[in-house]
């Protein structure tokens, strides 16, 4: 079934590399400081509930489809859409958010580097408050030091802050005001930004021929450190404190919306549908590979990484409180600041520090780059497959790739380069998404037919599909998908523009492909529009 084009575009050498590449690209950065946050945030062990009935309501049913779309076709995420032309505009908002995504991903990634920089140091920075850029409300995390301060919180909007709070905040980001304030360029931040490229580039020049090969690596390395993590952390002081307080549930979370919401959000987060790269991954298979298999062995090991990290983060967060004097609560804080202020200052007080911070920091980086390696790879991709004449280029075009996104992240290395961040991930990471997803089941279940897909993915595996994925396919997941999609607010209210207009743009590669092909074309009648709606080898 392999036609020259797929045998020219390479294969996965063997399944081993396919399904490490998938477990990379799933089990992100997010899965470290994301996910315990959002389970402690909503209730405790009461957030599974929603997270696992989300992951089979909308995850796997959508990270099958996609699997099945790119192996079946073997083509990147925009030609994929040949079996629904109108709705090509989908692909290329893939590309869009991918290269957005990749910019500030880069960025996150930026920052596990610089630690790395300062844990060769004899004594970690941010372990003391006698640096240069500490301030006189600066404490220590030391037993004695922090139990006498009555007033002494961990976030920074108390009174004082933490040696690891002031060394994030003032040395690493060293964070403006607001986002009108951009600031200047950091130069240290910048060039690790420029040597994290570099890397990506070394990484992905050959396809998937080079991703293949460093894929054993980066994919299994952060088990092996999050295993020693969990080890270390359970026998420390104070650790099963923060364990009880990670997985005692709060029943009457699960009568508040945004806790179903957040789970919503995290298996999008996490999973990767709506972004291309489960099509991207799946289109150099064999034709014949189980892709239903792989399609529940992947979010099961992503979303059984993402409790693992929990135990891991909240006995380490256990033993932070314990030798603080401080309660659970307040140590534990969420977003950037549970991997990069908690996770380091909890390390400064272990045995062994500079050993433990330089595994955490070189796990954190694997596990971002992973998903970068995929993100570049499927722009590059779909660039080649949507300009075949490209493919014997591809060194240049993803050269060419690597620098547009490298120019991109630039605003991210400014003082206010978080601020960016967060308005670019919420609105590429959560609500595009969300709409590109709601395509893709439209595409399938209504204007390609359910029945011929589910008969063209018997016929690629062999087996038959149960009700369940016709069911979810065509009308549970796009259902939830548009009621979860006008539940979204435009979120963070700030910015240089109106949050209507920032939203905007995620559907305007489908209205530009719409307005080529249908209302700018006087000649086009009802059967040719129902043309447009189906296969294009049915024309």
């Amino acid at each position: 079934m392999e036609t020259k084009e797929s045998i020219s575009r390479g294969k996965w050498k063997n399944k081993a590399e396919a399904i490490l590449s998938c477990v990379g690209y799933a089990v992100g950065i997010g899965n470290i400081w994301r996910f315990p946050y959002l389970t402690y945030k909503n209730g405790g062990g009461a957030f599974l509930m929603p997270y696992i009935i989300m992951l089979f309501m909308v995850g796997m049913p959508l990270f099958f489809m996609e699997f099945s779309l790119g192996q079946f076709s073997s083509t990147g995420c925009t030609t994929v859409f040949k079996l629904g032309p109108l709705f090509k505009g989908a692909g290329y908002a893939m590309l869009v958010v991918n290269m957005i995504f990749g910019s500030y991903a880069n960025l996150i990634i930026t920052y596990p580097l610089m630690f790395l920089m300062y844990a060769y140091k004899n004594r970690l920075p941010w372990s003391a408050c006698d640096n240069y850029w500490n301030t006189k409300d600066c404490i220590e995390l030391k037993e004695n030091s922090v139990r006498r301060q009555s007033n002494a919180t961990i976030s920074r909007n108390g009174n004082r802050t933490t040696a690891a709070d002031e060394f994030l905040h003032l040395e690493i980001l060293k964070i403006s005001s607001g986002i009108e304030d951009v600031g200047s360029i950091d130069i240290y931040v910048l060039l690790c930004n420029i040597v994290s490229w570099i890397i990506v580039y070394l990484c992905i020049m050959r396809g998937i021929k080079s991703v293949g090969r460093v894929i054993y690596f980066t994919a299994l390395f952060p088990f092996v450190v999050l295993f020693c993590l969990l080890i270390r952390g359970l026998t420390l002081p104070g650790a099963w404190d923060g364990v009880y307080f990670y997985i005692w549930p709060q029943w009457d979370q699960l009568g508040n919306l945004k806790v179903w919401a957040d789970a919503a959000l995290q298996i999008f987060f996490s999973l990767g549908p709506g972004w291309g790269g489960i099509v991207n991954i799946s289109s150099y298979n064999n034709f014949r590979n189980n892709c239903k298999l792989d399609s529940i062995v992947v979010p099961i090991v992503n979303c059984s990484t993402a409790i693992l990290s929990g135990f891991v983060v909240f006995s380490v967060i256990g033993f932070m409180a314990h030798e603080t004097g401080m309660p659970v609560s307040t140590v534990a804080s969420g977003g950037p600041s549970l991997a990069f202020i908690t996770y380091p200052a909890a390390i400064s007080l272990m045995p062994w520090p500079n050993l433990w911070a330089i595994l955490f920091f070189l796990m954190m980086y694997n596990i971002g780059i992973d998903t970068l390696f995929v993100c570049l790879e499927t722009v590059v991709t779909a660039i080649v497959d949507d300009l075949p004449y490209l493919r014997k280029f591809q060194f240049y075009v993803t050269i060419s790739t690597v620098l547009v996104a490298a120019c991109f992240s630039i605003i991210y290395c400014t003082h206010s380069g978080m601020y960016w961040l967060q308005l670019f991930d919420w609105y590429s990471a959560s609500i595009s998404v969300v709409v590109i997803c709601l395509s893709e089941v439209i595409v399938v279940g209504w204007t390609y037919g359910m029945k011929r897909f589910i008969r063209d993915v018997e016929f690629m595996t062999g087996e038959k599909l149960s009700w369940y994925w016709s069911l979810s396919w065509k009308f549970i997941t796009p259902l939830y998908l548009a009621r979860f999609m006008h539940s979204l607010k435009p979120s963070p209210d700030w910015g240089p523009a109106r949050p209507q207009d920032r939203s905007e743009w995620r559907s305007k590669t489908l209205k530009i492909y719409l307005k080529e092909n249908v209302t700018t074309r006087e000649d086009v009648n009802t059967q040719q529009f129902l043309s447009l709606c189906n296969n294009e080898e049915n024309k």
